[in-house]
């Protein structure tokens, strides 16, 4: 009897661990819900409600596959040791299979677990290339992405694609029932956005290939336009995987990797990022402990207002696009990625508030909060991370807004107050607001522009 031990990996698909498990034929799955871990994780509640409905999905699929699927209450992941050792010794397990995770306190509860001497095996799923074997000339990790991603491209060249199917069936049986969760009417509705992955992988996949792939890298910075493949929830808990979507990929564009400026590559561009986080992670395990990538910035005294912060996180920091932005991520548990540079440059370059508060922010309220990328990105914008724009780039929310919504549309989507401002003047009310005696409507800006530009660029100096 094996054991499969589901963690960031809730599919029956290109899923190695589970093709081991059951290959010596008898087989059992668990997954501990570790409440605890995951809000002191800051795992946002729309995520574990996703993550609730892929499992009820995972459970009837595994039952088709003759495997049951137990969901066991946990706290902490030293509680999920010992809760895998009471179950490995109480069913007379032969071995454990598990794909790994990456962050840092996950290592330390596997490494835990095979300290007892049980027999264990995890296997690498969440990266397209392997971690390790994208290396610079001395063996050490890239520091900036563009010779990354040459190297990637070149080892993609030579790897294979093609997803592991799911298993052969062992006689089809009855799924166990799983505990009920009950969410708010708020998350609910947040869900209804998402369709569950098989429907992804029916209809999701072709409808992006079909009519937004090929436009990806002239759209994909206008949050107005449905134009983003928005996936990164599925691959984050492993409901798809990262290789399954290139072999898709691979099947659409077969000569993908033979021009990296070319416009089709540039979706592809966005999961090679994703790996390069994640290489990043496995390199340099303090990102996960909330350090700074550049050492040099690890003891900047940031000015961290409450106020403003709370202005920021609320959506009041009369900034349109920045506002629309965060209502964006309150009401819907995502945001666009474009968005998420713009406020977060903000936040670290015009308020000065450490990109940690914004990090956990994120966190705390995204479908697809991630820790390596999530990391990355405040990183990057905070000018701190690794191949990040320089401190002295700092956004000018109003022409971004003027860029990437140059007609308002997005703004009017979250900002109704707004709805009836000219296009010229949304992205920067004031004046109109004022000469019309609507200022009342819509919050003061918290910040001038310049000035605080000119204060980052003061403070920052300081540490570069």
């Amino acid at each position: 009897m094996n054991l499969m031990w589901f963690r960031n990996d809730l599919r029956i698909e290109d899923n190695l661990a589970l093709c081991r498990a059951m290959e010596g034929g008898r087989c059992k799955a668990v997954y501990i819900d570790s409440t605890q871990q995951w809000r002191m994780h800051d795992e946002s509640a729309v995520k574990r409600a996703f993550i609730n409905r892929h499992l009820q999905t995972l459970s009837d699929q595994l039952a088709v596959l003759g495997v049951r699927l137990e969901v066991i209450e946990g706290s902490s992941f030293n509680a999920e040791v010992d809760i895998i050792l009471q179950y490995y010794r109480q069913h007379n397990i032969e071995t454990i299979f598990a794909n790994s995770e990456p962050e840092i306190n996950e290592i330390r509860r596997d490494n835990l677990l095979l300290s007892h001497g049980v027999n264990v095996q995890f296997i690498e799923t969440d990266v397209a290339i392997t971690k390790g074997s994208v290396v610079a000339g001395h063996g050490g990790m890239f520091k900036v992405f563009t010779p990354f991603k040459i190297a990637w491209v070149k080892l993609a060249k030579q790897s294979s694609f093609v997803p592991y199917q799911a298993p052969t069936s062992l006689g089809a049986i009855e799924p166990l029932p799983l505990p009920e969760k009950t969410v708010s009417e708020r998350i609910s509705t947040m869900l209804d956005a998402w369709p569950l992955v098989s429907q992804v992988r029916e209809k999701g996949l072709d409808k992006f290939f079909d009519y937004q792939h090929d436009n990806y890298h002239q759209q994909r910075d206008f949050p107005a336009l449905n134009a983003t493949s928005k996936l990164s929830p599925y691959l984050v808990i492993g409901a798809i995987s990262v290789k399954e979507i290139i072999n898709y990929l691979l099947y659409r564009n077969p000569f993908i990797f033979e021009d990296i400026k070319s416009p089709q590559f540039a979706w592809l561009n966005e999961l090679i990022w994703r790996d390069f986080y994640r290489h990043l992670q496995f390199h340099f395990p303090q990102l996960a402990m909330g350090k700074c990538f550049q050492q040099r910035y690890e003891n900047m005294t940031w000015r961290n207002d409450e106020h403003q912060f709370t202005a920021w996180c609320e959506g009041r920091t009369g900034y349109p696009i920045v506002d629309a932005a965060m209502k964006q991520l309150l009401s819907t548990g995502w945001m666009h990625n474009r968005l998420r540079m713009i406020v977060a440059s903000f936040l670290t370059k015009h308020l000065l508030i450490d990109w940690r508060w914004g990090e956990q922010f994120f966190m705390q309220h995204l479908i697809d909060g991630d820790l390596s990328a999530n990391n990355g990105g405040w990183q990057w914008a905070a000018s701190t991370g690794c191949d990040a724009q320089p401190y002295f780039r700092i956004f000018n929310p109003i022409r971004q807004s003027e860029r990437f919504d140059p007609n308002g549309d997005f703004i009017r989507i979250y900002l109704p107050e707004l709805i009836n401002v000219p296009d010229k003047q949304i992205h920067f009310p004031h004046d109109y607001l004022k000469k019309n005696d609507l200022s009342a409507t819509y919050y003061p800006p918290i910040v001038e522009h310049k000035a605080a530009r000119e204060k980052a660029l003061s403070f920052y100096k300081k540490y570069a």
